[in-house]
């Protein structure tokens, strides 16, 4: 996918008038957001900046790699937002990474008033992608584990 920021967008169409659509959408097509291709594209390369493979991810996020990329690329859509942030951590996300992700996918970011969100929040930001080590933090607190069990 090509990048064109979305400031720019924005500045084409700040000005623009209902009849120039068809040319604005011709012209900036590839630019534009297909909501299974932006988070696909999106995972593939956030993965990619940190040298981790698609079929790693899914293998530790506990996925067999055929429904890991019907997630992935949104053949097989899932109500489970959990999936996608045991995806995020397995790839080794930000918190940042995780939220456009969540948001790409439909999904709710990760909110600081909610116990859990705030537990896995501590956790990405120190960085703590081992999913023992996150769910002892969560029985600890009396959360939900984030494995698969």
């Amino acid at each position: 996918m090509q990048e064109k920021s979305t400031d720019e967008i924005e500045k084409l169409l700040e000005s623009m008038k209902p009849n120039q659509l068809d040319v604005f959408y011709k012209e900036n097509d590839k630019y534009m957001d297909d909501d299974k291709k932006a988070f696909y594209y999106y995972m593939k390369n956030t993965l990619e900046s940190k040298n981790i493979f698609l079929k790693d991810m899914y293998i530790f996020a506990g996925l067999s790699e055929t429904y890991g990329e019907k997630i992935i690329r949104m053949e097989k859509h899932t109500k489970d937002r959990n999936l996608i942030i045991r995806l995020c951590v397995a790839g080794h996300f930000s918190l940042v990474e995780v939220n456009k992700a969540l948001k790409l996918y439909g999904m709710n970011t990760l909110y600081a008033k909610d116990k859990r969100d705030a537990c896995l929040i501590v956790a990405i930001n120190n960085r703590i992608y081992d999913f023992g080590i996150i769910d002892s933090m969560m029985e600890k607190q009396g959360l939900q584990k984030l494995s698969a069990e």
